[in-house]
Parts: structure tokens; sequence; C-alpha cells
């Protein structure tokens, strides 16, 4: 089991599946890998009101995968600590390559 399970190819581009911790004490994306639920984890230093948390979140994926916003949509979990966003205009093997580095080693 990897990383790799939280993450899905399909036609319009990758699927990544994020567990969120709003209201965290500093911004960390990626913060972990949660092997039982098969999501990224990320901390956002953000509370989840108004959509600020989400906001960062959108920002803070793009700038890690050198993405614009408009290139990262949230498709499910608007409203809740699990999430699927669609990263548009990047290859899978460029996100996993990104995730490798920047995830903690267990």
């Amino acid at each position: 089991m990897s990383f790799e399970d939280a993450l899905k190819k399909i036609d319009a581009g990758i699927i990544i599946d994020i567990e969120v911790s709003p209201g965290s004490k500093k911004l960390s994306v990626p913060s972990g890998y949660n092997l039982w639920r098969k999501r990224i984890e990320v901390r956002l230093s953000q509370n989840a009101q108004k959509g600020k948390a989400n906001e960062q979140l959108v920002a803070s994926l793009a700038d890690l995968f050198q993405l614009r916003s408009a290139d990262i949509s949230i498709v499910n979990g608007m409203h809740n600590s699990k999430k699927s966003l669609l990263l548009e205009n990047i290859e899978y093997c460029t996100v996993v390559k990104i995730l490798e580095k920047k995830l903690p080693q267990h």
C-alpha cells in the first residue's frame, strides 16, 4: 500500500483524495498519508469558515504542483474534511514524483 492509492487517473486529469485538518498551527501540504483511509493528509492554517480553508487548499496544491488555481477543482467534499480534487494539465507521474519528495517517509 502506498500513497498512490489516493490518486486516480481519469480522462480529465488526476483525482487526488485528501483529508484536511483546518485551523492547524502551521500550513503543511502534504503532511502525511493515511494508510487506512487512503488519503493524503493536509494541514491548513485557515479555519473552515466561508470557504477560506478550501481556498487555501487549492492555492497550496497549485503551488505544490506548479499549476494555476483554475487547474484545480474540488469535485467531492466541499463542506467535509475528506475531499477529492481534480488536477488538470499535469501528468500522473509528475504528481507521484512531487508527492514522493514531499511526503514524510515511514
